[in-house]
C-alpha cells in the first residue's frame, strides 16, 4: 500500500526520467509532461548506466529536490551476465542519488517478484521470485531501500501491451503484429493460460500520480482481470481485416506460473480514487487501431 506524503497533488520541483528512452520510461515522460511538471529525460545517449563513471554522470545532472523515476533495465533478464549488469546500474544510481539531494525515488520494478500462487497476488504476497528476472527487481528494490534515506516507491507492473513496445513479447504486442502482417497467430499449447495485462499508459500515469502525490511503499500495477491467451489471441485478430487463424501448437515446456496468475487490483482504487485501468478488450482494440492507423500513413 502507499503513502502519500502529499495530501493532494503537487508538482515536484523536477522529475528525472532514468531510461527515457525506453517503452514505459518515454509513456512516462508524455504523461510527467502533460502534467505539467518539468522533465529532464535521460535515456543512454546521455547517461550509460554500465559506464564506469556512471554514477558521476546521473549525478551532473540531479538537482536538490529532484524526483528521480529509474526506468531502466535490461530486460527480461536472462543470464547471470544480465543479473550483475542490472544490479551495477542499480549500484551505479543508489551512488548518485546518496550525495545530490534527490527528495523522492520511484523504481520500476515487475510483478515476477512474487511467489506463484492460486489466490490473488496483493502487495502484501511473498516477494518470492522463480526467474532472474525476478530477482534481478527484487535485490535492486532491496538496494534502493538499504542506500536512499528518503521516500522509495516502487511499482510493479504485470505484463505491458502498448504500440512502441520493443520486446515483441508472446501476448498481445507480438500477436498484433502478425495480424497486421496478416500472418497466422501460433499459440503455445492451446492458450489456456490466464493471465493479467496493463496498458502502458495506464502504468505511465500511475507513475505520474506517484509523482504528484510524492508516494512511498509499493503497488502493483494490474487491471485485476485475467484473460487466456487464446482470447487475446482472437480478439486481436478480429481488430484486422482479414482476420487471421489462430492455431495450437505441442508445448515444449511447463506452462509459466502454472497457467494461472491473478491480481488484486483493489489497492490501486484505494490510492487513487477515481482512477481506472483500461479493461484488456479496449486497450488491445486502441493499440490495433494506432497500428492500423500508422500503417495506413
Amino acid at each position: 500500500m502507499l503513502n502519500h506524503l502529499n495530501s493532494q497533488r503537487q508538482k515536484p520541483l523536477r522529475a528525472v526520467v532514468l531510461g527515457a528512452g525506453g517503452f514505459v520510461g518515454a509513456a512516462t515522460v508524455r504523461h510527467l509532461k502533460k502534467a505539467g511538471i518539468e522533465t529532464l529525460a535521460l535515456s543512454r545517449a546521455e547517461v550509460d548506466l554500465l559506464s564506469p563513471g556512471a554514477a558521476g554522470a546521473i549525478r551532473e545532472h540531479l538537482r536538490p529536490g529532484d524526483t528521480l523515476v529509474f526506468a531502466s533495465a535490461r530486460a527480461p533478464c536472462k543470464n547471470a551476465a544480465m543479473l550483475v549488469e542490472n544490479f551495477r546500474m542499480a549500484e551505479a544510481v543508489c551512488a548518485a542519488v546518496g550525495k545530490s539531494g534527490v527528495e523522492h525515488v520511484l523504481y520500476v520494478s515487475s510483478d515476477a517478484v512474487y511467489r506463484d500462487s492460486a489466490d490473488h497476488i496483493t502487495e502484501e504476497s511473498c516477494a518470492e521470485p522463480a526467474s532472474l528476472h525476478g530477482v534481478m527487481h527484487l535485490s535492486r528494490e532491496v538496494l534502493l531501500r538499504s542506500e536512499f534515506a528518503g521516500p522509495l516507491a516502487i511499482l510493479r507492473p504485470t505484463l505491458i501491451y502498448g504500440l512502441d513496445d520493443p520486446h515483441n513479447g508472446y501476448g498481445p504486442n507480438r500477436f498484433r503484429r502478425l495480424a497486421g502482417s496478416g500472418k497466422d497467430i501460433v499459440l503455445f499449447g492451446d492458450g489456456e493460460e490466464r493471465r493479467d495485462h496493463v496498458h502502458v499508459e495506464d502504468v505511465a500515469e500511475l507513475i505520474c500520480l506517484m509523482v504528484l502525490q510524492r508516494s512511498a511503499g509499493k503497488l502493483n500495477a494490474v487491471s485485476g482481470s485475467v484473460a487466456s491467451f487464446r482470447e487475446l489471441a482472437e480478439f486481436t485478430a478480429s481488430q484486422f481485416s482479414p482476420a487471421v487463424s489462430v492455431s495450437a501448437s505441442p508445448r515444449s515446456s511447463p506452462m509459466p506460473h502454472n497457467g494461472y496468475r491473478p491480481f488484486d487490483a483493489s489497492a490501486i482504487g484505494r490510492s487513487f480514487p477515481g482512477f481506472r485501468m483500461t479493461p484488456w478488450r479496449e486497450g488491445i482494440a486502441s493499440v490495433c487501431k494506432m497500428q492500423r492507423e500508422s500503417k495506413a500513413a
